[in-house]
């Protein structure tokens, strides 16, 4: 199965066709690069992304 990314909050989600953070049904499979955030709190690549919380995700998402 192929990995999908949260247009509006940038989690890869590896099942389902709901964001298990925001809700959102608008995921799609056109993403390149990721980041994983252990601590938020400490993270200037969350910061600099607008990240809330930990997980993995999209760098780019692609139209």
């Amino acid at each position: 199965m192929e990995e999908k990314v949260c247009k509006n909050c940038r989690i890869i989600i590896s099942k389902g066709d709901k964001c298990p953070i925001c809700g959102s049904t608008d995921l799609t499979t056109k993403w390149s690069g990721y980041v994983i955030v252990i601590n938020v709190e400490k993270s200037e690549v969350a910061k600099k992304l607008d990240l809330k919380l930990n997980g993995t995700f999209a760098l780019n998402i692609k139209s």
